[in-house]
């Protein structure tokens, strides 16, 4: 497994799905026929969690850019960590893909917890391998 490569490419994709998810959310709140309803319960329920979703879904992409280009310089690092790490951080978007499940599907809260772990363990993982194996490859001069 190339490690941080597929953190990157999905963090990628993901991060435009949600840019997509947000296009909806302001077709809803500007421009969709029943808008009004939408404006007044919109800091309420199904319509803050919609948005806390679009919000760390964009985070979690990004945090998912940031392990790849991180987990790339970690040569020294052992493949069985930086890959840990990696697999943490892709699993890590369960969390705003659960958001969007409980919204529109019901389903159980687990997959937000889950990807919230997984999320959190990824970048500590990552820190603690960064300060242990982080080299500068730049010549000094």
């Amino acid at each position: 497994m190339k490690t941080g490569r597929y953190n990157v490419g999905v963090g990628l994709l993901v991060m435009a799905g949600f840019m997509f998810y947000g296009f909806l959310l302001i077709y809803l709140r500007d421009f969709a026929p029943d808008k009004e309803a939408w404006v007044a319960s919109y800091s309420i329920g199904k319509h803050f969690e919609a948005r806390l979703a679009h919000v760390h879904g964009a985070l979690f992409s990004l945090l998912n850019l940031a392990l790849g280009f991180v987990l790339v310089r970690l040569t020294s690092a052992s493949d069985k960590a930086r890959t840990t790490a990696a697999v943490l951080g892709v699993t890590g978007l369960l969390m705003p893909a659960g958001i969007l499940g409980e919204v529109y599907l019901g389903l159980s809260p687990i997959f937000v917890l889950l990807g919230a772990v997984s999320m959190t363990a990824s970048v500590a993982l990552a820190g603690v391998l960064t300060l242990k194996h982080w080299t500068d490859t730049r010549a000094v001069a």
